[in-house]
């Protein structure tokens, strides 16, 4: 196992034009994993600004910043932004950056096929944003798509969905999926095949188990989403009538089909995330991570459960009792596996030598804020209770609580974590917690008084409402909310470009972390290794450091 020095990827006076096409031709892991999460960022701000204009419209009762028309396109864009091109790119491209260097491998077992998947998910991502200029069509009506990212029918029929938008709409996603559908072969095919010797499959770091799992949940679910679409594109362009009741179709096919992708989708994003926690908090910690052999085992379990559980969405669109009670006990049931990885990160942590730098902050308030999402879903897996909340904003809290206090808590800190790794810089620490704690705050305001709204009655998706509800505190303090949670992004982002340009200095290994992207140089070369390391137990760099430490050994 070699430490090794980048060198430039560009000579000396090589004009800006020169770098930016190579980066557009590049088929390195590295930078296109950078491309990814540079492009994810970007349309996680669109995304935000979405999310803030809809907070001002239910700011205050009957208020009218936005139109009912306008606020159905902005909660289409934001839902459809923040899970198909925020989520899902973020995730491949942290997978792409540290798969390959984690297993001591060279690069993705496709190069070209890797950057292919890139270019359709920004493809993608734009033909959707096309709409607010093409969605008119010829019938002059709507702009962007209207119809909420999950698209039930027939809000998208021809006769609720006039103009081109929803079609915008279907071929982005669907043009993006196959993106990702690239990349999970991508990852399933490197991580059990290019291993560095020595790595077997139980001395895999537990971000790269994480991505397996996901690769293989992304080509089970995705391919019926997109079935799905080139129904719905029949629907609207050829007659067919797979979800029309009015011709012998059927509405719920459609949302059989969306959510038997859309809830294992929850997991395809969150797993990726459970793999970060797992491979910052041991590091901060400074032990091994508690029960390595149960949290696969957890992974592996929930990828099958999360497969059978599609229909708790669905409990109030009359399916059988029986029905309801199957899928309300696999609801139950994936609360197992993933209540022992919260156990388990809780044992690693607990009566370790915890560092609470910025990474480990941002771990910590995932692990607060998951658990908060993951007994608000307990709650709605029964039965009686989602009859009463469903499509409420109760749900809307807990829904954010899940992927914005599990994900984008897990993301930032991935980000502070491995940033001295893709740059050779460090982020700025004051900065740093300063981002954390405006960001927690802003958070709770804005999603925990959705849980009370909807508590008392208030319905998801509606663009105003009357004034002697008693909705309006709880619509104010949310809304309050939302500048402080901008505020915390702001600072983020701009400790990542002040620092990529002037941070100090990091070195090949600032957390003194046991994982081999960390044996190679900041940033890595673009062969990542000299030579291709051999890896002799489930933590290579840590052992080899810390010999005699008993707590960093783990076989």
């Amino acid at each position: 196992m070699s430490t090794l020095h980048a060198p430039s990827h560009t000579a000396a006076g090589t004009s800006l034009l020169e770098r930016l096409h190579g980066w557009a031709i590049t088929v390195d892991h590295k930078r296109l994993g950078i491309m990814y999460v540079v492009a994810a960022l970007l349309f996680f701000v669109v995304g935000g600004l979405e999310a803030a204009a809809m907070r001002l419209q239910l700011i205050k009762p009957m208020n009218d910043f936005l139109t009912p028309q306008g606020f159905n396109q902005m909660f289409t864009m934001h839902g459809t932004t923040m899970v198909f091109l925020v989520g899902m790119p973020m995730l491949a491209g942290f997978g792409n950056f540290l798969v390959p260097l984690m297993i001591g491998a060279r690069d993705m077992a496709f190069p070209r096929l890797n950057a292919f998947g890139f270019w359709l998910f920004l493809l993608g991502g734009l033909l959707l944003y096309f709409s607010w200029i093409g969605g008119d069509g010829l019938y002059g009506a709507g702009g962007a798509p209207d119809v909420g990212w999950f698209a039930y029918s027939p809000l998208t029929s021809k006769t609720f969905s006039r103009g081109n938008s929803t079609d915008y709409w279907i071929l982005g996603i669907m043009v993006s999926g196959f993106g990702s559908l690239s990349a999970a072969i991508n990852f399933v095919t490197t991580i059990l095949c290019m291993r560095c010797p020595g790595m077997t499959l139980m001395r895999m770091p537990l971000m790269v188990w994480m991505m397996l799992v996901v690769g293989f949940l992304v080509l089970v679910a995705l391919p019926v989403l997109t079935a799905a679409q080139v129904m719905l594109l029949l629907d609207r362009s050829l007659g067919a009538h797979f979800f029309d009741p009015q011709q012998a179709g059927s509405a719920l096919l459609w949302q059989h089909l969306f959510w038997f992708f859309g809830h294992p989708e929850v997991y395809i994003l969150i797993l990726p995330g459970f793999g970060f926690v797992s491979e910052i908090v041991p590091v901060f910690s400074r032990k091994v991570i508690f029960g390595y052999t149960l949290m696969v085992a957890a992974t592996v379990g929930i990828g099958f459960i999360s497969l059978g559980v599609w229909a708790h969405h669905m409990f109030v669109v009359g399916l059988p009792p029986w029905l309801n009670a199957l899928f309300a006990a696999s609801t139950f049931l994936i609360s197992v596996p993933t209540g022992i990885k919260i156990f388990n990160w809780i044992a690693t942590m607990w009566g370790g030598r915890i560092r609470f730098d910025t990474p480990m902050l941002y771990c910590t308030g995932f692990l607060g804020m998951f658990v908060i999402g993951g007994l608000t879903g307990i709650m709605l897996a029964a039965v009686p209770f989602t009859t009463q909340l469903s499509d409420s904003y109760f749900v809307v809290g807990h829904f954010h609580y899940v992927l914005f206090g599990g994900l984008v808590f897990a993301i930032l800190g991935a980000v502070t974590y491995w940033f001295p790794k893709a740059t050779g810089r460090m982020m700025d620490e004051g900065l740093g917690r300063w981002s954390f704690w405006l960001i927690l705050l802003g958070f709770n305001l804005v999603f925990l008084p959705m849980h009370f709204s909807g508590m008392l009655g208030m319905p998801r998706r509606i663009y105003t409402y009357q004034p002697d509800r008693g909705w309006e505190m709880w619509n104010l303090v949310t809304t309050a909310g939302v500048p402080v949670q901008m505020l915390g992004v702001a600072v983020f982002v701009w400790n990542m470009i002040r620092s990529s340009l002037k941070g100090p200095v990091a070195g090949d290994d600032p957390w003194d972390a046991w994982t081999l992207e960390w044996a190679t140089s900041s940033p890595p070369p673009e062969h990542n290794f000299d030579r291709i390391p051999t890896c002799t137990s489930a933590r290579p760099l840590w052992d080899r450091k810390h010999p005699d430490d008993p707590d960093c050994h783990y076989e």
